[in-house]
């Protein structure tokens, strides 16, 4: 009984002395907080500040060491990320921009922190909450800008083989142009449209279902335009903003989730950041799709996975009948019509893709080149707040090239995607505007 006495003195005195070992976490005050509505701040101040801002809200349980260390670190952490004490020194875009990763977040569940809350019940975001900042944000609400008031940069495109690695020593891809369609998506939380393209390994591994994990070699790249607005009502892609890589290998980056993660912006293809940390960016904002491999996109496919909402089976529902598969053919452009909710894709053949000299104007389409045009309805994307992603395909459009002026075309819709017939004036008036959609254009 005696050593057992001594060892509980012992521990008593051990924990009483480790809590003196507290390092301090900093209060400053706020030199710039969000700018937004007294309801928008009364939930962030409720659920997000205790971590993600300079005041320093503990409860009594959080100050008994070691679980302050803790504590501590994940505030700090916290910080780093998102601190609303000074996200209003950003321009407005980019907080607008943390704040519908901050609301994916929560939909997603990976914030508040589970443990957090678990404590903390108080932090919980409830779903009126999470309703009030979503109508806050109100994606699409501010509609893309003419083509006619695009702007033209005046920095030249850079060699696709000269690009330089990024700050973490990932090399550049030149060869991401020819890779395959794994999703598209409309973002309109900014405004922006997005190629999602794959590799071979990662085309191969999206048909199968093979996406858990992505098999190592496989090679994501998602490209981003600027929307804007056309002359025929429809929203086009603009200009040219960023490739972003993921590649996997999940010994070589075990560190960073098995992913080596990149981004180039502009046409002169600058890495993005200002040292490796930006690969903390990356990592953190994929955590929520943990579950998903790190990978928010969901793959158009037709194989079946276990797991809810990790592919896209609707978008790739085609028939075998049809004269053509196009979906493993190569993306030319897309377009959303916002009337009737709809986004279309246009692929086109080998023949087709030889033809594009130059993506500011339409091109010249050789003989044998064969154009798809597919049309999906729109929903909103389960993984992303403020995104819409292709559903179940309402049309079909083939152009077949013969030569100058001889061209043929078919048209599949309906439930069923069955052809329908059109008068030769018509048809003539189809054929006209998929072959005059003008190429996104690519650095």
């Amino acid at each position: 009984m005696k050593s057992l006495a001594r060892l509980a003195a012992v521990g008593i005195v051990f924990f009483l002395v480790l809590q003196a070992i507290r390092p301090g976490i900093p209060a400053p005050a706020a030199t710039a907080e969000l700018q937004a509505p007294p309801e928008i701040r009364h939930i962030l101040e409720k659920d997000c500040y205790a971590c993600h801002s300079n005041e320093r809200r503990l409860a009594w349980f959080d100050q008994i060491v070691p679980g302050y260390w803790l504590v501590r670190h994940d505030i700090l952490t916290a910080r780093e990320h998102l601190n609303f004490s000074t996200l209003g020194t950003k321009p407005a875009a980019a907080q607008r921009a943390t704040l519908f990763e901050a609301v994916n977040m929560i939909q997603l569940g990976a914030m508040p922190l589970p443990q957090f809350t678990a404590l903390h019940p108080d932090a919980k975001v409830t779903p009126e909450d999470l309703a009030t900042l979503k109508a806050y944000l109100a994606p699409w609400s501010t509609p893309p800008a003419p083509s006619s008031a695009a702007t033209p940069t005046s920095t030249a495109p850079i060699p696709l083989s000269e690009v330089p690695p990024e700050w973490n020593g990932l090399a550049f891809d030149p060869t991401f142009e020819g890779w395959k369609v794994i999703a598209t998506t409309d973002r309109g939380d900014n405004n922006t449209f997005r190629f999602i393209l794959g590799n071979d390994i990662a085309f191969k591994a999206a048909q199968s279902g093979n996406i858990t994990p992505w098999p190592d070699g496989s090679r994501l790249a998602k490209i981003a335009w600027q929307q804007q607005l056309g002359a025929d009502g429809l929203i086009h892609p603009g200009k040219f903003i960023q490739v972003e890589l993921m590649v996997k290998d999940a010994a070589k980056y075990k560190a960073v989730e098995g992913w080596g993660w990149g981004r180039w912006r502009g046409l002169d293809l600058k890495p993005y950041g200002k040292d490796a940390k930006f690969v903390n960016e990356c990592t953190t904002c994929h955590l929520p799709v943990k579950g998903d491999d790190y990978v928010y996109t969901l793959p158009i496919t037709t194989a079946k996975v276990d797991r809810q909402e990790a592919v896209n089976n609707h978008a790739a529902a085609l028939p075998a009948s049809l004269p053509y598969q196009p979906l493993g053919w190569t993306p030319i452009t897309m377009y959303v019509d916002p009337k009737t909710h709809t986004t279309a894709t246009l692929f086109g053949n080998e023949a087709a893709v030889h033809s594009i000299n130059s993506p500011s104007a339409s091109p010249t389409y050789q003989p044998g080149s064969v154009l798809a045009l597919v049309t999906w309805i729109q929903r909103e994307d389960p993984h992303w707040f403020g995104a819409r992603i292709p559903d179940a395909p309402q049309s079909i459009e083939f152009v077949t090239v013969a030569g100058p002026g001889q061209s043929t075309y078919r048209d599949f819709a309906g439930n069923q995607l069955t052809e329908i017939s059109f008068n030769a004036r018509i048809s003539a008036k189809f054929t006209a505007d998929i072959l005059g959609l003008t190429p996104a254009s690519l650095p």
